[in-house]
């Protein structure tokens, strides 16, 4: 009598050894539920496209203390830190979908065009959702400059059967170092996984710390409000944050796996970052708000919250903003070079 398989994954409080899942949440939704949004649902129309103003070429690397942020679009964002760039889930692509034909096209152009990215050291990769892990332009990666792709668990065999490697798989709160002075934390979520039918939840999502340059940038992935946050911010007091805001209606369907704007500002809160950066708006429709109304009411729950506006940040896509990391007291005493 043949022995059952061991399970491939670490039995945990997220995780029974095949599936996993959000502790204490549910973020599954029934065939019915779908059936109900596609039948009650108020979709806001989108257009076709929308004209972005060229940017420039983003600079080759950051200078000493700082950390150079450049929206790309959806939740791609050029993190430049001494010594290594940093790509957060690209996508080059023209459809979120399995199907070049078919599934949410793209309105907005890439804020950086591809052939004028510089030298990718690192992908941050937080789950397998098409508008996150778009293989061709993991693909076009590869071929370029070969970075590192740090990822969660189960999401490398998507990877294997494409043909690209360099792949590391972590749970929530491990730690790896691909680069010299770099190290990246994997970080819960509260959200889901699956690229077709048949593989609901057999893969992690997260999001990721990057350490660098003494500075920590939190790339929050897709994720709704939760605990995890207030967590992540006491284990490791985030200097910048990378949160979505966008793709959040109807709130009955979406609130457990997206957060809106207002838990987005919870959410920098209960990290205590210095500043953070919202993403995953303005760029594929996935859901019933209008292509407007994250950064509409990002500034409404910024203001009801006392916030300036420089503390959230929503820039044109291809706009780069610097952050600067203040001196420690032993720096700021130090002697310059003569």
């Amino acid at each position: 009598m043949s022995q059952p398989s061991a399970p491939p994954f670490p039995v945990s409080d997220h995780c029974d050894g095949r599936t996993f899942f959000n502790p204490g949440v549910d973020t599954d939704r029934s065939l019915a539920d779908l059936w109900r949004w596609r039948r009650d649902g108020v979709r806001v129309p989108w257009p076709a496209s929308v004209p972005n103003v060229p940017a420039p070429p983003p600079p080759a690397g950051a200078g000493p203390g700082e950390v150079l942020l450049t929206l790309v679009g959806q939740s791609t964002v050029l993190v430049q830190v001494e010594g290594c760039n940093v790509l957060t889930d690209p996508v080059w692509s023209e459809r979120a979908s399995p199907l070049g034909f078919a599934g949410p096209k793209r309105v907005r152009a890439p804020g950086i065009a591809f052939d004028d990215l510089p030298r990718i050291d690192l992908v941050l990769l937080s789950h397998n959702h098409y508008d996150h892990m778009d293989v061709p332009t993991l693909k076009r990666l590869q071929a370029r400059s070969a970075p590192r792709i740090v990822t969660g668990l189960g999401n490398g065999r998507v990877l294997a059967r494409h043909g690209i490697g360099g792949v590391v798989e972590l749970d929530w709160w491990q730690c790896c170092t691909p680069a010299r002075g770099v190290d990246v934390t994997y970080l819960p979520a509260q959200h889901w996984s699956s690229r077709s039918p048949w593989d609901r939840r057999r893969a992690l999502w997260g999001g990721h710390a990057l350490q660098a340059g003494g500075a920590c940038i939190c790339f929050a992935g897709d994720s709704g409000y939760g605990p995890h946050f207030a967590a992540i911010g006491r284990a490791l007091k985030p200097d910048v944050a990378l949160l979505p805001i966008g793709a959040y209606e109807p709130r009955w369907f979406m609130a457990a796996q997206h957060m809106d704007p207002a838990d987005a500002v919870l959410a920098h809160r209960d990290l205590g970052a210095a500043m953070s950066l919202g993403l995953h708006w303005g760029t594929f429709q996935l859901t019933d708000e209008a292509i407007d109304a994250p950064l509409v009411a990002l500034a409404r729950a910024r203001a009801e919250a006392g916030l300036d506006e420089a503390a959230f940040r929503t820039p044109d896509f291809g706009t780069t903003l610097v952050w600067r990391r203040r001196p420690l007291p032993a720096e700021a005493a130090a002697p310059a070079d003569p």
